[in-house]
Parts: C-alpha cells; structure tokens; sequence
C-alpha cells in the first residue's frame, strides 16, 4: 500500500528554511524551494525599527498566500521581550501550523503560548490542536529543564539555537562542533522520551556545501529529524541524506513483507538476506517506508504489512 498516513506527515521535517518576516519578496518566493517547514522570522533577524512591519507582513502572508509547506512563525519571547505579547496577537489569529518560542528555558513559557492559542482557537471555533508550539533551547538554563518544557502543552517539536547556547557556555564555533554535542544528545533524548520531533540548528556558512552536508550526515546519525537552513541550496542537500534511499527503501519492503508473512503463517524464526530479524528491526523499516511515504515515493507493501511505529 502507498496510502500516506497522517503519522507519517507528521515525522516529515527534514528541513526547516528560515525567512525573513520583514522582506515581502522572500516570503513571497519561500515555498518555491521545496522546504518541508517555513519559519517566518520576526525575532532575531529583525531589526527594532521593523518588528511591527515584519509581524503584519508575515500575518497577511499566513492569510492570503497558499504556502503549501508546514508554516511555522518564531516569535519574540513573550517575557523577555516587549514584542512577543504583540507578536501573538497578531500572528495567532492568522492561523500558522506552529508558533516557534524561541529563548525557552522554562515550561510556565510554553504555558502562556499555549493558553493563547486556546483562546483564539475558541474565539473562532477551530478545531482543538490547530496551532502547536515548537520550542527553541538556547542556554544552559533551557537545557536542564528541556525534558519538561518537551512535555509541555502543544509542544510536538523542539529545535536547537546553537549561537545563543554558545554565548551562554562562553564558548566559541568550533569544526566539527564540539562544543554543541552535549546539547545536542540532551534535547534529542528528551524529545524522543516525549515522542516530538527534533530538528538541529542552522550552518552559517552557505559557501560550504561539503561542510554542511557532513553536519547533516552527522546529526541524522545521532537520530535527529531534520535540520534547520538560512539558505534554499540547503534544501536538497538536507532532502538527499534524510530521504530514503533506493536500497534502504528495498531492503525495509523485504523486513516488512518477510515479517508480515511470518505472522500469517506463525512461523517462529524470520530471515531476510541471511539475517534474522527482530522487534527494532522492523521497526526500523517501517520508519524508513513512513518517511519515504510522506517524502511522495511510491512504496507498495503486502496486504497487512504495514505496523503502527511510535
């Protein structure tokens, strides 16, 4: 079956590209580059004199443009800055998919966000769950209290702001980043403990392609979902290492089929190439099928084959 299930939109986040609230012909132009998620940026990017510019110009953007990415607007803090309380009043009533709390470094922040969207979702009858949070851990104070702000209310991503962290560590950027893995391994464990996804901090340097591509190798390989960009050629290489490939996607058609097989039949022992498989294992396959799935390639399984992946 190649039916895309709702779990499976929901685990696509391969890239997260930012884009400046304050420039109309960038948000304009955003969705033509194939991001999975689009972050309006009102926040750190935006200079003083233009945040209300910024905040009006991305909510008539949410309103009137057909962006078919996952729309996400990261918000001034609501307490630790001026803006943020403006920011809500304006963006949530626009309807973005995520609102993104940057700077979080306690739940009682996610709390606020969230009982403001609820009154706005009442206030114009939507359906409960319409607008979620993703948080951002950017201090050493927000990463000791990561496992909780991840199970606050709407919580369904958490992503990494690497810069202020390292001002915070009083640290500098290091290659390979070093000074980042603590954090990283911390707020992916939390995530996957709360069943959220996760998604890596951005890499600067658009005129090192080699480079970023090893970054993105890397924290797929620690487990992450995806990676945040400043750039559209970033896109593709975040798509071609989260993406499946071909002989991934064979080989987890062959663990599912082989598996849904032996329940039918009951047999006690399950093999596929000569090696046998187990529980995580297919779990493993049905993961790389979901992602395929919801990445629009056509996988076909057996009747039955399918199986429900947390």
């Amino acid at each position: 079956m190649s039916q895309l299930t709702e779990d499976a939109k929901k685990r696509l986040s391969r890239s997260m590209m930012f884009v400046p609230g304050n420039s109309p012909k960038m948000i304009n132009s955003a969705d033509i580059h194939g991001a999975d998620s689009l972050m309006f940026d009102i926040e750190d990017s935006i200079p003083v004199t233009e945040k209300d510019t910024a905040r009006l110009l991305v909510a008539e953007a949410l309103k009137k443009l057909p962006f078919k990415g996952e729309r996400v607007v990261r918000i001034n803090h609501p307490t630790q800055t001026p803006y943020g309380l403006d920011d809500m009043d304006v963006i949530i009533p626009a309807k973005p998919d995520l609102i993104r709390l940057p700077k979080t470094e306690d739940v009682s922040e996610v709390e606020l966000v969230a009982k403001k969207i609820e009154e706005v979702e009442k206030a114009n009858g939507w359906e409960e769950g319409t607008i979620n949070i993703i948080v951002a851990i950017e201090s050493v104070k927000g990463l000791y209290n990561v496992r909780e702000i991840c199970h606050g209310p709407r919580v369904v991503a958490i992503a990494l702001g690497a810069e202020d962290y390292r001002a915070d560590l009083r640290t500098t950027k290091n290659k390979p980043a070093v000074e980042l893995l603590f954090a990283r391994q911390t707020i992916l464990l939390a995530a996957r403990e709360a069943g959220i996804r996760v998604i890596d901090t951005v890499f600067s340097d658009v005129k090192d392609p080699e480079g970023f591509r090893e970054e993105v190798e890397f924290i797929k390989a620690l487990g992450f979902d995806g990676k945040s960009c400043i750039h559209p050629s970033q896109i593709k290489i975040i798509h071609d290492v989260f993406t499946p490939s071909e002989k991934e996607i064979a080989h987890s058609v062959k663990v599912l089929n082989s598996y849904a097989d032996a329940l039918r039949n009951n047999k006690g022992v399950i093999a596929v190439d000569g090696k046998m498989i187990d529980g995580p294992i297919v779990v493993r396959a049905q993961r790389v099928v979901d992602k395929a799935w919801a990445a629009g390639i056509k996988v076909e399984l057996e009747e039955g084959a399918e199986r429900d992946v947390k």
